[in-house]
């Protein structure tokens, strides 16, 4: 009489229409997971950056050690010149000492100066001094006696007459500087004074002058060629 019913499962059809959530502890897990793999990535990157870095500054090290090393070598050829690598300083010692109160040099003081500085400026020119060597600070120093401010103006003349030194007129038995030589002292030279700050134990020690060199930095660029001074270097006005 009745006709036969088809039995369709409850359980699948409500399997089927119920909607697919992921539960929160899956959730978890994945974001987990996620956020290690973006830290991984980041501190691989880090670490390459810094591994870069240190090459670069090791490389830069190395050059200007190099450089320091050839400077000492020049130095030594000319007796009682000192380089202090840990300072990149170079110290004339009694070579190059100042009277009291005065900023005036001797002939053959000068005449040192001028046989002395080409040497730099021949390392200075080649492509490890090109890179690296930024400039050279002409520092005067003066002992502990006289004002601060004294010793300031008179610290500043002495560098400055380092620079008048440089650019005079060679004497008799000189090669003169060139053009080109000129101009890089005026490029490369820097006048700096640093008073009684930094005086030795004794007043001669402290009368003295030396040249401190400064180096470009990792990312600095290097030091491209100025344009040509066309004009007068002009005469001392100490």
């Amino acid at each position: 009489m009745f006709g036969q019913r088809t039995w369709t499962p409850v359980r699948a059809r409500e399997e089927g229409e119920k909607p697919f959530w992921i539960s929160f502890a899956d959730l978890m897990s994945a974001l987990m997971v996620l956020f290690l793999l973006v830290m991984s990535v980041a501190l691989l990157a880090v670490t390459r950056t810094i591994s870069e870095r240190e090459r670069l500054e090791t490389e830069r090290q190395t050059a200007i050690e190099r450089l320091l090393v050839r400077i000492e070598q020049a130095a030594r050829r000319e007796k009682g010149i000192h380089v202090d690598r840990n300072r990149a300083v170079i110290d004339f010692g009694d070579r190059a000492r100042f009277d009291t109160s005065s900023f005036t040099l001797n002939p053959d003081q000068e005449r040192l100066l001028r046989a002395f500085v080409p040497q730099i400026l021949s390392i200075a020119r080649d492509e490890g001094g090109r890179r690296w060597l930024k400039r050279i600070v002409v520092e005067g120093f003066t002992d502990r006696r006289g004002s601060y401010l004294y010793n300031l103006n008179l610290s500043l003349q002495r560098s400055q007459r380092v620079l008048c030194a440089l650019m005079a007129p060679p004497t008799s038995g000189e090669m003169a500087m060139g053009r080109n030589e000129l101009e890089e002292i005026r490029r490369l030279f820097l006048v700096g004074g640093y008073s009684s700050n930094s005086a030795k134990a004794s007043f001669d020690a402290s009368r003295r002058i030396e040249l401190r060199l400064e180096f470009f930095g990792v990312d600095e660029p290097s030091r491209s060629p100025a344009p040509a001074f066309e004009g007068d270097f002009g005469a001392c006005a100490l």
